[in-house]
């Protein structure tokens, strides 16, 4: 539409300095000449050309011809076509999803797509969902990124980015399903770090196999938690209290080492003195192996590419994440 209008302006701006410059007509006499020229009315001239002027109007009519049908069809199909809206939607999201990178996708928008999804605008992460249920796109299209199709099919899984991909999470209710995306991911994206739903025990096995680096049981994990409520409920409801959602409600922060090399010097657990500077604690902390320590001793050095895991209340990670200057 754009192209289409700014051609059509060109043309006219070509005609009138034309005529103005070459006939010495003035502007209102050039701009007529150039209306009843492109649009080949067949009036008669304001007065005979002479032979520069008439090759002049020979190379606007036929240039004007060609522009003059491509505007028209353009601006025809977006005026009467039923779809120009949803195309134009679909296209801006088209371009928002190609300017991704290092983001999430989420396959399924069911209740565990769901929650994830709400998880990570919480924390405002790059995500886009596969979903088919034109429905239910409908219904969150406005505040969620989607590509409409079948998970399983790769040029769905292209669409949505997976070169350019850091993590999946495939949160369809049947294992079959999850595992033919988990196999058609790994195959396109060798570096992503896929998270998968599994409903049966027996999937387990299968789905990692398939390349699956995390498999999740929903179903387990809340029986384990409705059972600790009743053999641990304190303890249990101390933990739902630690919230990791949000900004005015964060308890737990996981931060890579790279924020604090330049603050510190011997880079220790000691020299870090994040207790004093923001009331935060250090429970854990993660090397770069991936190995995980629980309390980890004060003296514990410090490696590039180790994470710590601190606890605190919701104004204490918001001091540390303005100290630090942690996203």
């Amino acid at each position: 539409m754009y192209l289409a209008l700014a051609l059509l302006v060109m043309v006219l701006l070509f005609g009138v300095f034309g005529y103005r410059f070459l006939s010495d007509y003035t502007w209102i006499d050039a701009f007529y000449m150039t209306i009843i020229t492109v649009t080949t009315v067949g009036f008669s001239e304001v007065r005979p050309l002479d032979a520069e002027a008439k090759i002049f109007t020979v190379v606007l009519i036929v240039t004007s011809v060609f522009i003059f049908a491509f505007a028209i069809s353009v601006i025809t199909e977006y005026i009467l076509s039923r779809n120009a809206l949803q195309l134009l939607k679909k296209k801006k999201v088209k371009n928002k999803i190609s300017s991704l990178s290092s983001h999430v996708i989420i396959c399924g928008f069911g209740r565990n797509g769901n929650q994830a999804a709400e998880r990570l605008k919480a924390y405002n992460r790059p995500f886009v969902v596969i979903e088919k249920d034109r429905e239910v796109i409908e219904k969150f299209e406005e505040e969620i990124l989607f590509v409409e199709g079948d998970a399983n099919e790769d040029d769905t899984l292209i669409e949505a980015g997976i070169d350019r991909a850091q993590y999946l999470i495939t949160a369809m209710p049947d294992d079959a399903a999850n595992l033919f995306v988990v196999l058609s991911a790994r195959q396109l994206n060798n570096n992503l770090f896929i998270i998968s739903r599994a409903s049966q025990i027996t999937s387990q096995k299968k789905l990692k196999l398939a390349g699956a680096d995390k498999v999740i049981m929903p179903d387990k994990i809340g029986g384990d938690h409705m059972a600790s409520l009743v053999v641990i409920p304190d303890l249990i409801t101390f933990m739902d209290k630690l919230s990791t959602e949000g900004e005015n409600t964060t308890n737990l922060e996981e931060v890579t080492i790279e924020s604090f090399m330049t603050k510190i010097d011997n880079h220790s657990l000691r020299d870090l003195d994040l207790r004093r500077k923001t009331g935060c604690t250090i429970i854990g902390y993660i090397e770069p192996n991936g190995n995980y320590i629980i309390n980890p001793e004060a003296d514990l050095k410090l490696q590039p590419q180790g994470k710590v895991i601190v606890l605190g209340r919701p104004e204490q990670i918001k001091k540390l994440n303005e100290m630090f200057h942690i996203d």
